[in-house]
């Protein structure tokens, strides 16, 4: 037992009496978190990469497009009450949009009470590079990244480099790793091999290509270790029964190992403490079945509170991470 919350194993976790859950920072604070997909070009075109998620097209909006969202989404936040931010980037490619970083330098403010950053990139920039996003981001109170490697375009050594510079500079830094059932022996050594350098890999079920469901295939040692491996040292999602006992995980991917992701009729903060920034929609979030909540073109309003959730499955932990509360 850890203060009032049990993490000796996720397998005692009681998900059918779970009645609410949520990343701890947002439970705990006032903190407003976005999503944010720059756009769909990416620089690899990997073989197994659904078609939706990349593009060869570089598909970026104007720079002022992207800067008005950032102030009018704070103007919003700070008008519901909170006064804390963390914005996470992805495509795509993140580091492929060319003023991204000048990007990252607007998003300072002086204002705001604390300021996070995450990105989930493809490490493909070289070291110069990310030295000058390591400058640009000096001033924030968090920083992290979620790395994937892809084997077809990149150098196992040199991307557990840069790795290991930005953690040394500390960045939170974790390895995604999707477990493609038929490649499994394959990812899990490697896995094994980043580990061994003293980087953190999280092992991640396959989803389907709508991203509604994890795919079959998985033998029943395959699911436990997915899991109950690569567990972090930070336990960020917090889950409560009806009892009030809290119990830790570490994060929210861990849900859709064990088929925690339906939420329909759940009350939910998506849309009030968080929003989904995809191409020129503001939307809810990503697997929402909800109308956007507007266009960076032509404005968008966030929700007064908390909303039903009208959505059967919330397979992304961009989702289901955010604050939310079973009716009982």
């Amino acid at each position: 037992m850890i203060g009032n919350g049990y993490m000796s194993s996720m397998q005692n976790i009681p998900f059918d009496k779970i009645v609410k859950l949520g990343q701890r920072t947002m439970l705990e604070n006032k903190l407003f978190s976005v999503s944010w997909i720059l756009g769909r070009f990416c620089n690899y075109n990997c073989s197994y990469c659904w078609p939706y998620a990349r593009s060869s097209k570089v598909d970026h909006r104007p720079f002022e497009v992207y800067t008005n969202a950032i102030d009018e989404i704070k103007r919003q936040a700070r008008a519901n009450g909170f006064d804390k931010f963390h914005f996470s980037f992805s495509g795509g490619e993140p580091t492929a949009y060319k003023k991204f970083i000048d990007l990252v330098k607007h998003y300072e403010d002086y204002e705001s009470k604390y300021l996070s950053i995450h990105m989930t990139s493809n490490c493909s920039p070289a070291k110069r590079w990310w030295t000058r996003w390591l400058d640009a981001t000096d001033v924030m109170d968090r920083r992290s990244i979620t790395a994937s490697f892809h084997a077809e375009f990149a150098n196992e050594k040199e991307f557990g480099d840069k790795l290991l510079y930005l953690q040394d500079n500390d960045v939170l830094v974790t390895i995604n790793q999707v477990m493609v059932p038929e490649h499994w022996e394959e990812y899990y050594e490697r896995s094994k091999r980043f580990s061994d350098r003293g980087l953190h890999v999280t092992l991640k079920p396959q989803s389907d290509p709508t991203a509604s469901f994890v795919v079959d295939g998985y033998t029943k040692i395959q699911k436990e270790i997915l899991q109950n491996e690569s567990v972090q040292g930070a336990y960020q999602v917090a889950l409560y029964d009806d009892a009030g006992v809290e119990y830790w995980i570490d994060q929210a991917e861990r849900l859709n190992a064990f088929g925690f992701n339906k939420f329909k009729g759940w009350m939910c903060n998506s849309g009030y403490q968080s929003c989904i920034i995809r191409s020129n929609e503001v939307k809810r979030s990503y697997s929402c079945h909800d109308e956007p909540l507007g266009t960076l073109d032509e404005g968008f309003k966030l929700f007064k509170a908390p909303m039903p959730c009208i959505t059967p499955s919330c397979v992304s932990s961009a989702d289901s991470k955010i604050p939310k509360e079973k009716n009982v």
